[in-house]
């Protein structure tokens, strides 16, 4: 598959964080959000579901035991954090791994009943461009759905924009809805997601000013849009 603009910069970064144990901790960040999205996805025994942006494949074993009788396929533009996820997913014969970019995606159209993201789509080079190619690659009736933490309706996380290393875009709702009736998806709509883990009472790393940002960024939540195709 061809390079597109910024690839490698990405793949860079990512194996960077995969080489830090960053992909295995991504169940703990995240799994408070993307467990309700599943209970909304209602995922069932049979169906094809696309992982993009799986990381260390934490996700794609989950939506792989719920889809026994099914395809699951975790993509991702790190090759180390592919590494990683086929290594802790060999007992999972429904599952398997592709190294690939969401502006071009390797696989055929129309085969997912469900395509799912988390924490990926505002990295995308071109989010009008993936979201287009997830359309592509969904079956008639097949439904897509984005998590986003970095959103611009929630400004206890604008601070990241200074922190990351690598481009991104902070979007707000509406223009993610838009982007996605754009790329030809109907019933698109949107909603928060609430994490509720408890705040530390002390907070000391560097995505957040304070314990109380913490608190304020959980009970704002992470943005949901889903579509169907």
């Amino acid at each position: 598959m061809p390079e597109t603009t910024g690839t490698e910069q990405f793949r860079e970064e990512f194996n960077r964080w995969a080489g830090e144990g960053r992909g295995e901790g991504m169940e703990e960040d995240h799994w408070p959000i993307v467990k309700p999205t599943l209970e909304m996805m209602r995922i069932a025994p049979e169906e094809n579901v696309l992982d993009a942006g799986c990381g260390a494949g934490w996700l794609s074993r989950i939506l792989a035991q719920r889809a026994p009788e099914g395809r699951v396929v975790g993509m991702d533009i790190s090759d180390e954090m592919l590494r990683r996820a086929r290594r802790a997913s060999v007992d999972f014969g429904n599952l398997v791994f592709i190294l690939g970019d969401v502006a071009e995606i390797p696989w055929e159209e129309s085969f997912f009943t469900k395509v799912i993201s988390v924490e990926s789509s505002y990295y995308w080079p071109d989010p009008a461009k993936g979201i287009r190619e997830i359309y592509r690659v969904l079956r008639d009736g097949g439904s897509f759905w984005n998590l986003i933490n970095y959103y611009r309706d929630n400004p206890h996380c604008h601070q990241w924009g200074e922190i990351y290393t690598i481009p991104n875009h902070l979007l707000s709702a509406g223009e993610w809805a838009a982007i996605s009736r754009e790329a030809g998806f109907k019933s698109v709509a949107h909603r928060r997601m609430a994490d509720p883990t408890p705040a530390p009472l002390v907070y000391t790393g560097r995505w957040f000013r304070d314990a109380k940002q913490v608190a304020d960024f959980r009970r704002e939540g992470a943005l949901l849009i889903h579509g169907k195709k």
